[in-house]
């Protein structure tokens, strides 16, 4: 079991493009459920269940494990529709490494950028290309993206 802490931020496309991120990954992430959430992922052809708790401010508890890629694929399949892709760069900014999400299909133009924190009062310096603070604002969440036409 662990907490996640982790703010959440709107990304400036075009100050954005000329970054250099240290890594990348293609993900397909689905919802079997909402409250609380368990998501299915296949992140490089690795299979992931997650089991998110409702937040507690900018905390929740998060339990992850590593299921078998074909075992993702098929639960994917039981997600129809609620199936977000993305490709998530990562880029270290001072002592933080940030995830930045660029969505894909209907979500296509959106960037969202992710800090985990090690407590919630916790200070970040913000990266020029972040543009608006999301933390906490559903429309943002990944589970309910799914959710929308």
């Amino acid at each position: 079991m662990g907490i996640e802490i982790e703010r959440k931020f709107l990304v400036d496309a075009e100050k954005i493009s000329v970054v250099k991120f240290a890594s990348e990954e293609k993900i397909s992430q689905g919802y079997l459920s909402r409250e609380p959430t368990v998501r299915v992922r296949l992140k490089n052809n690795r299979g992931f269940l997650t089991i998110k708790s409702l937040s507690d401010g900018i905390s929740r508890l998060e339990f992850e494990y590593e299921i078998p890629a074909r075992d993702a694929e098929e639960l994917l399949n039981l997600c129809g529709a609620r199936v977000l892709k993305k490709i998530r760069r990562k880029i270290s900014c001072g002592e933080k490494i940030w995830e930045v999400d660029f969505f894909e299909g209907k979500h296509a133009g959106l960037i969202l950028a992710e800090v985990e924190l090690k407590t919630p009062d916790e200070p970040v310096e913000l990266p020029e290309w972040i543009k608006e603070e999301v933390t906490g604002d559903e429309r943002f969440y990944n589970s309910n993206m799914v959710m929308t036409d």
